[in-house]
């Protein structure tokens, strides 16, 4: 990403922001702050503090996919890492507006596009690292998402993100269990995924919330091996073998898939 001085005054780029909002990710576009009063305070600044050492310092050359980029703050942190390619997608065109307009303040050449998680094999193409930050738990479909994610667009590491709640332990399970064996269920570090009929956090899209045994154990399921976890809620992972009987009826099932 290129250093360039602002094509718009501080102001005129302050009104835009304005006009754009509300925004989720507080940008800094030159001193113009996106969401200073973010209920998480420098929020996503703030937790990417935690992680970044996880994720290659140099991607020049690399490819990069920002699944539910949002505002961009993670497309454009890719690019400063000097990612030769990066495209960011969101179903919102709200949230696509407001990433468009940070890179064109910025200078970055980021692409965006319209599309859902579940539109991912209309891309194409397959990129090195893809990002998958804050969308699981908005998703009716989370295991489909993260098989589709494997199947179709991830060539390398994946950057994974999911809000958790229940307990932090992790259960070690046996291959297999008897039908009247279910005592397992009731162990704190069971892989349990709480699903959210009406609202929390007055959020209707918040459908899912898994607890940590529940995120590592559908990474492991859909085909990525973890090899970081360098925040609580954040892991690193690679491509691995998927389980070919969980994704047979993948095509089947996206075929059926809303937006």
């Amino acid at each position: 990403m290129r250093s360039a001085a602002p094509r718009l005054s501080r102001d005129d780029i302050a009104a835009r922001a304005r006009a754009l909002g509300p925004w989720f990710h507080n940008l800094d576009l030159h001193g113009v702050r996106t969401a200073p009063d973010h209920f998480l305070g420098d929020y996503p600044a703030v937790k990417w503090r935690n992680f970044a050492p996880a994720v290659p310092a140099d991607l020049g050359g690399k490819s990069v996919l920002d699944i539910g980029c949002n505002g961009g703050f993670y497309s454009i942190e890719m690019k400063r890492r000097g990612a030769a390619r990066v495209l960011g997608i969101d179903s919102d065109e709200d949230y696509l507006a407001q990433a468009r307009f940070a890179a064109e303040v910025l200078d970055a050449d980021i692409e965006f596009r319209r599309l859902s998680v579940y539109e991912v094999g209309a891309i194409g193409e397959t990129f090195d690292l893809v990002i998958f930050m804050g969308v699981l738990y908005h998703l009716r479909h989370p295991l489909l998402a993260l098989d589709l994610i494997r199947t179709h667009v991830a060539r390398d590491l994946l950057l994974f993100q999911s809000m958790q709640r229940g307990s932090d332990d992790v259960l070690a399970p046996a291959a297999d269990y008897d039908f009247w064996q279910a005592d397992q269920f009731d162990e704190p570090g069971w892989p349990k995924l709480h699903f959210i009929e009406n609202r929390y956090a007055g959020d209707p899209t918040n459908w899912w919330v898994p607890n940590r045994a529940c995120v590592e154990a559908m990474l492991r399921s859909a085909g990525f091996a973890i090899t970081a976890h360098p925040e609580p809620e954040v892991y690193l992972c690679r491509c691995a073998t998927p389980d070919a009987g969980a994704v047979a009826h993948l095509p089947h099932l996206a075929a059926r898939m809303p937006s």
